[in-house]
This record gives structure tokens, sequence and C-alpha cells, in this order.
């Protein structure tokens, strides 16, 4: 009899070819409630999961003969890591194959916000475009400006790189600072908190969801940064306080903000849609055909590993909410 993997929502052709031959797949083409979440599980060796699957207590304790959660995501906060690891189920995500991707969205959102390109589409769309003028959605200039990032992993990293092309100055910040040479070939300069968001033109977040970051881009956080300055987020939603960014765009504290993800997601935060200053998006960081092919088979490759009594290649740290 073949181990049972349960796929909790729509997965690509590519990954499920691989999985076939080896296993008997049960494939949800729709999202799981929590309760058909738990008969799912009950059965299963192992679980391909989605951020939208709360996969807590209740759901890990119904796995009686389940030996690993492979989450189809680098982010992994909707599982509980450590009770999974307690009961001895292994829990993994993808890294190393989004960082690209993620910063190639990043930029575009900079661009997009700084040059009111969804506005001005919109615009055009409406036929309001009755010609050149001199003041017609002015925005701001990237090229040269100064570049925060918070958060230096992979994907801050390949945003950093980019922004060589701008000719940019680029902070960074994080716990731990670069050895002096790896600063030097991703042109970064180290800076504090404080000054990265007093200095910065663009301010860009890349970091988990952990104790330490909830809520790390708040009202005071907001109030240094500079009228001029946009916040670009593609990292989890409650890094950011939504209602303290509503505020600070509405009062034109800052001079706008693009968001890929959102503190109660998929829930928008009250005030968003109606601000023009704002760039909105359905959490596709890592939306590319080729990118997500490769994440799910980074999820395959985990969950053979782990069928075949081997430690899965993409262990999630312990650091999770």
């Amino acid at each position: 009899m073949k181990p049972i993997v349960t796929v909790t929502n729509i997965f690509p052709q590519v990954a499920l070819d691989k999985l076939s031959p080896e296993y008997d797949l049960k494939i949800s083409r729709t999202s799981l409630t929590k309760e058909e979440l738990k008969q799912k599980v009950s059965n299963s060796d192992a679980v391909i999961s989605y951020l939208t699957d709360r996969i807590d207590k209740d759901i890990i304790d119904r796995g009686t003969k389940l030996k690993i959660i492979a989450n189809y995501g680098a982010g992994f906060n909707n599982i509980d890591v450590t009770y999974a690891s307690k009961m001895g189920i292994w829990v993994t995500n993808t890294p190393n194959v989004l960082h690209e991707t993620t910063a190639d969205l990043t930029w575009a959102m900079i661009l997009g916000i700084a040059r009111r390109i969804v506005s001005a589409d919109r615009y055009t769309r409406e036929g309001k475009f009755q010609g050149w003028g001199a003041k017609l959605f002015l925005g701001g200039d990237v090229f040269k400006k100064n570049l925060g990032i918070i958060g230096l992993g992979e994907i801050g990293r390949s945003v950093a790189r980019r922004s060589i092309g701008f000719s940019m100055r680029t902070f960074y910040h994080q716990r731990s600072r670069l050895p002096e040479r790896e600063e030097k070939e991703l042109n970064v300069e180290y800076a504090t908190l404080e000054n990265i968001l007093r200095e910065s033109d663009f301010l860009t977040l890349h970091v988990p969801l952990t104790e330490e970051t909830e809520y790390m881009i708040s009202n005071d956080e907001l109030a240094m940064m500079k009228k001029t300055a946009y916040l670009i987020h593609t990292a989890r939603g409650k890094v950011v306080d939504d209602y303290a960014l509503v505020a600070a765009l509405k009062e034109g504290r800052i001079a706008g903000a693009a968001l890929d993800v959102y503190e109660d997601e998929p829930e928008i935060t009250e005030g968003m849609t109606e601000l023009p200053n704002l760039i909105l998006l359905p959490h596709i960081g890592s939306a590319s055909f080729e990118t997500r092919d490769k994440m799910a088979l980074l999820v395959v490759d985990n969950i053979m590993d782990a069928l075949a009594g081997k430690t899965p290649r993409s262990l999630v740290p312990t650091y999770p909410k």
C-alpha cells in the first residue's frame, strides 16, 4: 500500500507527476475547512500545506501516522512548528528558490509607487487622459536615492544587488552586521533602526515574523520617516501595524506605500482601498511560473526525503509565531 500524501490545494502538475508513481495522492482543488483538514490529516503520511492552512495542535493531533508537513512557501507561521516537532513530525518550507522573484516584485513595487503607475493606468483606462500635462501624475525619482533594507537575508540581498543599477545609497539593518567584505560586494552600509528610518527614501522590509519583528513598523517608526519616503512590504503582514500605516498615509506623513502582505490577511485593513498613495497586491511575491514550479519540486524532495527515513533538506528554523 502506497503512503498517502494529502495536497490541500491546487499544486503544479510537474510536482504531482513526480509524486504520483510513489504515493497515493489525495488532492483538494479548493481551500479546506478546519474540519476537512482534520479528516484529511488523520490518514496521511505527508501533508502539503499552504500559508492559508492553519495547522495547529488540533490538526497535528489527528496525524497519528503523519511524518511531514511540507509548506508550499517560504513562510511557515501558519504551522505550530514547536508542537509538530514535539510530536516527531518534520516541518519544511521552500527557501533558496524564490528570493530573486520576490526581489523582482519588490522593485516593481518601488517603481510602481514612486512613479504612480497603478493610478496612472487607471486614469488612462477611465478615458481621462486628454494629453500631456506639466503636473500630470508627478511622482518621485528612484535614481540616486537612499534605499533602506530591513532584513538582509536572501531576498534583501537580491534587492540590494538590483539597487546598484540605480546608483542608490543602500543601507541595511538586522540583528547581526555583515563582514566588511560582504558589505562591499553588496554596496550596502549598516545602520541602526532609527537611522535607516530617518535616512531612507524607500524602505523595504524582508524579515520573518517573530516576537522581535511583530509590529516593528508602527506609529513611532513611521513618525521617523521622511514625508517624501515610501514603505515597501513583502515580508509578513504583522511586521507592520496596518492601522498606523493607514493613518500615516491618510495624513500625508509619508508619501506612499506598496503592500503584498497584510496584518489580517486575506482581510484588507479598513481604509486601505480608498488611499490613492497605496498599492495593494494579493501576496504574489513568488508568483512566477518558473519559481512556483521550483518551490513545488522542493516540496516534493522534502516529502520524498522524509518518507524514505531521511532528514528533509529544508527544515524550517525554530522561531515561528
